[in-house]
């Protein structure tokens, strides 16, 4: 029985032929504004994450409105591109957190937990991205009946009669393996199996940890 379920867990259901591109890019256009909206002491360079998401996310998002297995290399890519200076932007903007509070910055304590929870739901869409685009290639190598080894084994491979024979994971079911990851700092329901995965899932917890704690010192006023 175990046995029948890994074979199953290795090539799951009939792959789509396409999955919409919107859901994600909507999730890339939250976290912008999530991380543009800080205060001016956390954020680097406001005006350049703008621009960048706004000319590769809009364009890619109108001309490429579904993943498939024949999308272009350079659009994968791109899109790469896009989460990866997004995401690079809020680690900064955590790292900004932490210096301003350990030296007694300006901005407030209802600004710093405020901007504190940006960067935590922000943390939570960016890596959401990453595990989309990580897991056996991407949403365009996964349609392929001959696609790489999984990343992430979700519940749903290891007990197949719990999901319809065609049951293939999508964009949300990444998201929330990202928000339960962000929330518990360790793996849920859905375990990482590449070393990929394994970092990924180690730097959205250490950053949720450490963004958590920053709020609980603030409130408590540990920190001055």
């Amino acid at each position: 029985m175990v046995s029948k379920q890994l074979d199953k867990a290795v090539a799951w259901g009939v792959p789509a032929a396409r999955e919409p591109r919107w859901p994600a890019s909507l999730a890339v256009g939250a976290a912008v504004a999530l991380t543009v909206t800080l205060p001016n002491p956390l954020v680097f360079g406001r005006w350049v994450l703008l621009v960048v998401e706004a000319v590769l996310v809009v364009p890619i998002t109108i001309a490429f409105p579904f993943r498939h297995q024949d999308e272009p290399t350079a659009v994968r890519w791109l899109a790469l591109v896009c989460v990866a200076v997004a995401e690079v932007a809020n680690l900064i903007s955590l790292g900004l957190l932490v210096q301003h509070i350990l030296n007694g910055g300006s901005a407030t304590g209802r600004q710093l937990v405020v901007a504190a929870i940006q960067i935590y739901v922000t943390n939570v869409l960016r890596f959401g991205l990453w595990f989309w685009e990580l897991d056996r290639g991407g949403p365009g190598q996964r349609m392929q009946a001959n696609h790489r080894h999984p990343d992430f084994l979700f519940p749903q491979m290891v007990t197949p009669e719990a999901a319809p024979d065609n049951w293939t994971p999508s964009f949300v079911d990444y998201l929330y393996v990202s928000s339960t990851n962000a929330s518990a700092f360790s793996p849920t329901d859905t375990m990482p199996l590449s070393v990929a995965a394994k970092l990924l899932m180690l730097v959205e917890a250490t950053a949720a940890v450490l963004t958590v704690a920053i709020v609980a010192a603030r409130a408590i006023n540990i920190l001055k």
